[in-house]
């Protein structure tokens, strides 16, 4: 039995929509309702709304959207009923037993138990056990005070084959267990081994304070100097920071990015606590959106070789696209933030957080890299590097300084610069409308779900106004059954749609739509929630309806038997032709 809608209401009531997502993301409030950059895609300006009288949200960027138990399912990658019990826990409720086979939750509730088991073990191997030696001279060498070990609960995997695994499995954990959660790996025969060897361990812990994942690096001898967990049902490295959990307490709004476990620990040692790490991988966009989430300006302060500022640029163009302003340390003596805060102290580190550079400067002294600038042909290909630099920036305003300042530097006429920069702009607005196409290619890559909706956009838009006017008028259950079925429907997912929640209807004349959502991806929901966007502000009665009904079953009669995924690419190109042709000219609105 699924859980009872009594309760699921209660839990709603409880934990309003605005205020969960208010504790993540900056909200802005427009009338009754509110608006925020959608943490789920990067974007520069708020296209995701919360409503609050209907207590969902819909981003109209991504097509994201939900309830609040949709949104703490996508937003902590939770199943439906792990986060039914975060949102409880939040609001002091008791989750009633509802006696629904809840294997995937139990599962990632049993990862959790033994990453913070082995977080224990490793942790009293490094502080009390003999074994553990090597890895207490280690940390003792980087200067690491024994209440810093204590809270980040770092440790030691001894250079045993097996330490790890015989001790879990005591504790009752199975071998299967064990390989899902990433502690131990099988060999060529069938055994089991330990992942972790002859490393210091890094725990990482989200925002709830679960160990959901480890680092592991290497003391001396072969193999990585890194070893990473691999993506598990609690962790997924692109959407993760190391030590978020202790920099959002700090309520600064500016983060400092580095790229080792070290670098973050050695600055929250000397005071810095709004340090936080990627984990063993460049930054994401998810990660960008994440910091997002929590502060509004990124001090970069990666390693100052080559490849370190590589990652500061790429970094740079993320950090922007997630509305997030960059600005780059500029690390002088030390290869890395670890070795200057101990060489030169926490004092001399917060002077050159003080005078970091702003990204635009940062890019264009990286233009002049490899570059003789003193010669005519170093010159030219300074400025077309430059030029390219200060056309990506938004502001007008912001453009003007930096096309007078290069202009100045290298003692040429401003126009000149300036012609360049705007040529820039005017083709990569041009090139912007190939995002036509994209909306096209996402009609593409809905082949495998609904192939229908590819080639007959008109009967797709039939089907969400059925479904909408059933939202609106569940009373009349009995009038749409009598007109339309499931099979009348192209598309498979808003034939599921609608199958479902007829059934739902016909248990209990109030439910809501939400309630499928126990059995509907985070995706699958956005779709739903779309649907009711998109018709909220429409006139929908029986007339309506009748027109739906009539246009869907037209449609239908036309339709071919061949599937969209056996179509030609020709044909393909020509539907996807179609499609835009007719969003362009309104046709099927």
């Amino acid at each position: 039995m699924p859980l009872p809608p009594e309760f699921v209401e209660q839990l709603k009531a409880a934990n309003r929509i605005e205020d969960v997502m208010g504790a993540h993301i900056q909200l802005k409030r427009t009338s009754r309702d509110y608006v925020c950059l959608c943490p789920f895609h990067s974007e520069k300006s708020p296209s995701c709304h919360i409503y609050t009288a209907d207590q969902h949200y819909h981003c109209f960027g991504c097509g994201a959207g939900g309830d609040v138990i949709t949104f703490v399912m996508q937003y902590e990658n939770l199943p439906y009923m792990d986060a039914v019990r975060a949102l409880a826990q939040r609001a002091g409720l008791t989750v009633p037993d509802s006696g629904v086979s809840e294997d995937s939750s139990r599962l990632r509730q049993r990862i959790l138990e033994i990453n913070r088991a082995a977080a224990r073990f490793f942790n009293t191997t490094l502080t009390r056990d003999q074994k553990g030696e090597k890895g207490r001279m280690y940390f003792s060498s980087r200067r690491l005070l024994p209440q810093t070990i204590t809270k980040y609960g770092l440790g030691y995997a001894p250079d045993e084959w097996q330490y790890l695994t015989d001790h879990l499995k005591e504790q009752g954990f199975t071998e299967q267990e064990l390989e899902i959660s990433n502690l131990a790996r099988r060999n060529r025969s069938g055994g089991l081994y330990d992942t972790f060897r002859d490393r210091v361990m890094f725990p990482i812990i989200n925002l709830r304070g679960e160990v959901i994942a480890f680092g592991g690096r290497i003391i001396d001898g072969e193999g990585p100097k890194y070893l990473n967990s691999s993506d598990s049902p609690v962790f997924k490295k692109s959407r993760n920071l190391f030590s978020l959990n202790f920099a959002k307490k700090t309520g600064e709004k500016r983060l400092i990015l580095c790229e080792g476990y070290m670098d973050v620990i050695s600055l929250n040692q000397a005071g810095f606590e709004n340090t936080v790490a990627t984990l063993g991988t460049a930054l994401t966009a998810e990660q960008a959106r994440l910091m997002k989430n929590y502060a509004d300006e990124v001090l970069i302060s990666y390693d100052s070789d080559g490849a370190g500022q590589a990652a500061a640029m790429r970094a740079i163009n993320l950090l922007g696209e997630a509305g997030l302003r960059a600005k780059v340390l500029k690390i002088d003596g030390a290869k890395d933030p670890d070795e200057f805060i101990k060489s030169r102290g926490a004092a001399e580190f917060r002077h050159i957080m003080d005078k970091s550079e702003g990204a635009v400067n940062f890019e264009l002294r990286r233009c002049e890299e490899g570059l003789d600038i003193t010669s005519d042909t170093g010159r030219v290909e300074y400025l077309k590097r430059a030029s390219e630099v200060i056309a990506s920036i938004a502001s007008s305003v912001e453009r003007e300084v930096y096309i007078s300042r290069v202009a100045a530097d290298q003692n040429i006429p401003t126009e000149a610069v300036r012609t360049q920069v705007e040529g820039l702009r005017r083709r990569t607005e041009k090139g912007s409308k190939d995002r036509q196409w994209q909306q096209i290619r996402s009609f593409a890559k809905e082949r495998s779900e609904d192939p229908q909706s590819i080639r007959d956009p008109g009967a797709f838009r039939a089907e969400k106004g059925i479904i909408a006017y059933l939202c609106r008028n569940p009373d009349e259950l009995a009038y749409v059954l009598n007109n339309v079925s499931a099979e009348d429907f192209l598309t498979d997912l808003n034939r599921r749609i609608f199958s479902d929640y007829t059934a739902l209807l016909s248990s209990s004349s109030q439910a809501d739509i939400m309630s499928l959502q126990e059995n509907y991806s985070p995706e699958e929901m956005g779709r739903v929630v779309s649907i009711i966007t998109e018709y909220s502000e429409l006139r929908l009665d029986r007339r309506s309806f009748d027109d739906f009904v009539k246009h869907l079953r037209t449609r239908r009669d036309r339709s071919s038997d061949k599937p969209a995924a056996q179509m030609s690419e020709d044909e393909l190109l020509d539907l996807q032709k179609r499609l835009l042709a007719s969003k362009k000219n309104g046709v099927g609105k």
